[in-house]
């Protein structure tokens, strides 16, 4: 008997290091990849040009795709922010009852597993109802209607995790159920609420469906919130479509500035949660 369970746990244990080991290939084969394809257009002037080229006509560098996706991301993730955050605060039993949460709850759920192309398909029928074109504005509205649902139930997790006792030890202390949950429960869910934020980000700037029909592309950069913009993954979406070595190795190259944004908001937000975890009740 004792020989069959440090079987079974040798067992577990060596496949739990395969996946481990088959996850970190695939990502460095990725990265690899994309890097290989993409090293030769990789230039100081592709990140910061926005001159185009006097025989193709296309755009030099992608500085206009990376400053669009960062407006479109960070626009939908503040938008964002200011829906969720307040919502995952109201969706407490200090305020609604247990069949209204759960009710919620399950429409975010819901909300969640709608595919992005469907919130882009709806921001495009909005659009086109008020006669608006693709734009920024759109763009970041599809984004932030993607990201609620996510950040939402993101939120209600993390302030589940609060422990009761603090809870009970504010009301004891005479403290009202809004100062109980916006000075002791938020600020002990904010480390959780700050990685969602982050992920939220990483998860809107490599949106492609959501944005294909709303934003819309542009080779300059936006002058106002009614212009189109472009985004990384349109443009790597379209300069795959070219047939020019130089156009493909771009969007490769695209593609790496893209995987490296991710990385570094997922850092980030790996950091940020930590330090801001020394300021909580465990």
């Amino acid at each position: 008997m004792l020989a069959w369970r440090r079987f079974v746990e040798r067992f577990w244990i060596g496949l739990m290091i395969a996946m481990l080991s088959i996850a970190i290939i695939s990502v460095l084969g990725i990265i690899g990849i994309v890097l290989w394809r993409g090293f030769g257009a990789l230039s100081l002037e592709m990140f910061f040009s926005l001159k185009f080229s006097p025989v193709t006509g296309e755009p030099v560098g992608i500085a206009n795709s990376i400053i669009g996706s960062a407006y479109l991301a960070g626009g939908g993730v503040l938008l964002a922010c200011l829906i969720s955050i307040p919502l995952a605060l109201v969706l407490q039993r200090e305020y609604l009852s247990e069949n209204i949460i759960t009710a919620v709850t399950v429409i975010l759920d819901v909300l969640w597993g709608i595919p992005s192309i469907v919130y882009g398909a709806i921001g495009y029928l909005i659009l086109m109802s008020c006669h608006q074109r693709a734009s920024l504005l759109g763009g970041i509205v599809t984004l932030a209607l993607l990201s609620v649902p996510i950040m939402t139930r993101a939120a209600m997790n993390v302030i589940s995790l609060v422990p009761v006792q603090l809870r009970e030890t504010s009301y004891g202390l005479g403290a009202t159920r809004w100062e109980t949950i916006s000075r002791v429960i938020f600020k002990q869910a904010l480390p959780g609420m700050a990685t969602a934020i982050m992920l939220a980000f990483g998860r809107a700037i490599g949106d492609t469906a959501a944005v294909l029909f709303t934003a819309g592309y542009s080779d300059k950069l936006p002058k106002s919130i009614m212009e189109g913009a472009a985004s990384l993954p349109i443009t790597i979406y379209y300069k795959l479509m070219m047939p020019g070595q130089l156009a493909q190795r771009q969007a490769y190259a695209a593609s790496f500035v893209l995987i490296f944004i991710v990385l570094i908001v997922s850092a980030v937000s790996r950091t940020l949660s930590n330090r801001l975890s020394k300021y909580t009740v465990k």
